[in-house]
C-alpha cells in the first residue's frame, strides 16, 4: 500500500488542473487505484491538496502531501463499515486541517468548521446508503469540499457534472440509486417497409426532441434511392432539419439491435424484423399528400416521440 501511496503523491504532483474532479479521474484510472482500497485514503485528500494550490492557496504542496500521505497509511481499510466513517471524508478531514495548520488543542474556528464539513459530507454518504463504493463515496464529498473551499479561502475551485466511469468495474454498483450512475440510453428504432418517410422523420424528430433519452435509428425492409423529398422539405420547413445531412435509406439489419422497435403503420403491411413491436404507431402514409396532411402526420410523430421520450426517462 506504501508503493501505490507514493505513486499517487508523485501523480498529484504532476497534475496542473484547478478542477478536483479532474485530478481525481486522471489518477484513480492509473493502474495502481483499485476500484475500492485504502488507496482512496491517500488519494481523495491529496487531490483535494493539489487543486487547492493549483487554484492560488498559499502552501507548500509536496510537504502537504507527504504529510496527507503519511496520516492517511494510518487509516485502515473498510473504515466505512468497521468502525462507521468515509476513508474519503477523514482524508479531506485531513486535507483541510493542514491547509489551516489544525491540530487537536487549537482554539480557532477552524477545529470546529472542521467537525461541520465532516458531518454534512457524511450526512450526504448516509442518505445514498450502502455498500460502499469507494468512488461514489469520493464524489460525494468532492462536492461538499468544492463548497467548503469556495466558501472560506480565497480561491476559486473549478467543478464540472460528475457523471461516474467506473460503473462496470464495481460488482457492487448501486446503479440507479446512486446519483452519479451513468445511465445507458436505450436503442429505439423506427421502422416502415421502405424507411423513406415516416420512419426518417421519426428518427430526425427523436434526435431532435429525445437525444437526452434515447437513441434513434430508422430502417425499412426495403430502401428507396432517397430521402422522400417532401418530407425533406417540410420538415426544413417546420424544425430546420436537413434530414439528408445525416439520414439515409436503410435496411434493418444496417441499425444496431434495438431496445425498443416502433412500427410506423400496418396499413401497407407490416414489416418483418425477427422480433415483436413494442408499438404500432399506426400513422397513415402522407406520400404524395398535400403539404397539410403532410404536416398533421408530421406533427402526430412529433407528439409520440416526447411521449416516448416521458415514458423511457
Amino acid at each position: 500500500m506504501k508503493e501505490r501511496a507514493k505513486k499517487i503523491v508523485e501523480a498529484c504532483l504532476q497534475e496542473k488542473s484547478k478542477n478536483l474532479l479532474d485530478i481525481f479521474y486522471n489518477i484513480a484510472h492509473m493502474d495502481f487505484v483499485r476500484i475500492h482500497g485504502p488507496e482512496h485514503h491517500v488519494l481523495d485528500g491529496p487531490a483535494l491538496l493539489t487543486a487547492y494550490y493549483n487554484a492560488g492557496g498559499k502552501m507548500e504542496l509536496q510537504t502537504s502531501l507527504h504529510e496527507l500521505m503519511k496520516r492517511g497509511l494510518q487509516m485502515p481499510g473498510a473504515t466505512c463499515g468497521m468502525w462507521g466513517v468515509c476513508g474519503a471524508v477523514s482524508s479531506i478531514g485531513a486535507a483541510l486541517s493542514i491547509i489551516d495548520g489544525t491540530g487537536p488543542l487549537s482554539l480557532d474556528s477552524s477545529w470546529g468548521k472542521h467537525m461541520e464539513f465532516t458531518s454534512k459530507a457524511l450526512c450526504s454518504l448516509s442518505q445514498v446508503g450502502g455498500p460502499r463504493c469507494c468512488k461514489r463515496d469520493a464524489f460525494l464529498s468532492f462536492q461538499k469540499a468544492i463548497e467548503y473551499i469556495n466558501e472560506n479561502y480565497n480561491v476559486e475551485l473549478e467543478s464540472s457534472r460528475i457523471e461516474c466511469c467506473f460503473s462496470e468495474k464495481n460488482e457492487q454498483c448501486i446503479k440507479e440509486r446512486c446519483p452519479f450512475y451513468k445511465k445507458t440510453k436505450k436503442k429505439v428504432a423506427f421502422i416502415c417497409v421502405h424507411n423513406s418517410c415516416r420512419s426518417q422523420i421519426a428518427e430526425a424528430l427523436g434526435k431532435h426532441f429525445a437525444s437526452d433519452v434515447f437513441e434513434s435509428f430508422s430502417a425499412g425492409t426495403e430502401t428507396k434511392p432517397q430521402i422522400n423529398q417532401d418530407a425533406v422539405r417540410i420538415m426544413k420547413e417546420l424544425y430546420g432539419i436537413d434530414m439528408e445531412q445525416t439520414q439515409y435509406s436503410k435496411l434493418v439489419s444496417d441499425i444496431p439491435s434495438p431496445d425498443v422497435a416502433i412500427s410506423m403503420g400496418c396499413n401497407v403491411g407490416c414489416p418483418f424484423i425477427s422480433r415483436a413491436f413494442d408499438d404500432n404507431w399506426g400513422l397513415e402514409d402522407p406520400t404524395g399528400k398535400l403539404d397539410e396532411e403532410f404536416k398533421i402526420v408530421i406533427r402526430e410523430i412529433e407528439s409520440k416521440v416526447l411521449q416516448l421520450r416521458n415514458e423511457l426517462m
